[in-house]
């Protein structure tokens, strides 16, 4: 009798866990393994995103979904602002990025995102490693730092705690992130040759120890 009971209690609360939305301008978001809630910083409208402490594994689909949004080719741009947990391990990098091209079960999808803390380290090779992408579930930074060193990451300047203008550009296999409208690309990508480009969701992605802020969200289809 108790365990049904603890069963239904479970159940109950369920919904509220695994529906929670927000809105950011006109986009609908649902919450993937993340908590989500909808901010108000720096006199800016944004969403709060902070990963599922239950999630220990890297590069998951921690992420807010944007509802009812099919993207291929196209630009995705996005202020995002970083901040480290009291609780983030000593790893912890200030990860946030997008995701996009997601499968309708979230078991598939490719992504950008940033390492803030990495870019003012005085370790070179942590500076590196600033900007990383990664297509799950095979291909994640772990995996790509091994078999393609310094193809999928790289360095390029921005602090924690400050906003970023983060724009990705993509067009069939290649990809382009840009910061802060600067003129030159921070990274230039060429897919896994394995990773068929097809229409997916967009999602507002952060990983462990990381709060993140999004605003000012800008979505422009090419086909």
């Amino acid at each position: 009798m108790k365990k049904l009971i603890l069963t239904l209690i479970c159940l109950s609360f369920a919904p509220f866990i695994f529906a929670q939305t927000a809105s950011l301008g006109k986009y609908e978001l649902k919450a993937n393994q993340v908590s989500l809630h909808e901010v108000k910083i720096d006199g800016k409208r944004a969403v709060s995103i902070t990963k599922d402490s239950t999630v220990s594994k890297f590069d998951e689909p921690t992420f807010a979904r944007l509802a009812g949004t099919e993207f291929k080719n196209g630009t995705i741009e996005v202020k995002v602002l970083s901040r480290l947990l009291k609780t983030a391990p000593e790893f912890a990098r200030g990860f946030i990025g997008v995701a996009y091209r997601i499968n309708d079960d979230n078991s598939t999808y490719e992504s950008i995102y940033l390492r803030p803390t990495n870019a003012r380290s005085e370790d070179q090779v942590r500076r590196n490693h600033s900007v990383q992408y990664y297509a799950y579930p095979d291909y994640k930074f772990d995996r790509l730092r091994k078999d393609a060193p310094e193809q999928y990451e790289s360095y390029t300047d921005m602090e924690l705690n400050k906003w970023i203008t983060l724009r990705i550009e993509v067009e069939g296999n290649q990809a382009k992130l840009y910061l802060d409208n600067r003129e030159q690309p921070s990274i230039f990508i060429n897919s896994p040759k394995n990773i068929i480009p097809k229409s997916g969701g967009i999602g507002l992605w952060v990983d462990i120890g990381t709060e993140g802020y999004f605003t000012d969200l800008k979505i422009t289809k090419k086909d």
